[in-house]
């Protein structure tokens, strides 16, 4: 007879169809260019976060028309030119990174420093109301500069 205390509980069951959360509630989604990974992207992202995804590249779109997207490494990025990109966001536990690649040279400054000299970052929190003259700001200027090329 199997000692019950040494058996393990039963894996969960997970469903083919819906990306994997990695750490942080990031979502896996395979690369891709193009708007249907980055939609796929925000679907997959967890609770809050899936509205201001959207509320995020609606943003984006709108401040930038015909912007360029691609999902790389996770995260969704934005980009004018083909071939380089000027920000991307990522999911963690308590907030999205919304980084922007040359951001050092946006007036005013994202408020988040970077190891990489260029870069700078926004963090959306939960119950942060986003300020969207602020970040069409932001990106407006962003979309302008040279971009990120990967």
């Amino acid at each position: 007879m199997a000692d019950k205390r040494s058996a393990r509980p039963p894996a969960p069951a997970t469903d083919p169809a819906q990306p994997v959360l990695l750490s942080g509630g990031n979502p896996q989604i395979p690369k891709g260019d193009g708007d249907g990974p980055v939609q796929a992207y925000i679907a997959a992202m967890p609770g809050w976060k899936s509205a201001v995804g959207k509320q995020l590249d609606t943003l984006i779109e709108r401040t930038v028309p015909g912007v360029r997207k691609a999902v790389k490494w996770n995260s969704p990025l934005y980009g004018v030119d083909g071939r380089s990109f000027f920000l991307g966001y990522h999911c963690f536990a308590r907030y999205i990174k919304v980084s922007f690649f040359q951001g050092a040279s946006l007036d005013p400054l994202p408020p988040v420093a970077s190891k990489s000299p260029g870069v700078r970052y926004y963090h959306i929190h939960e119950d942060d109301a986003l300020d969207e003259a602020l970040l069409a700001a932001w990106i407006r200027q962003a979309a302008a500069l040279p971009g990120w090329v990967p």
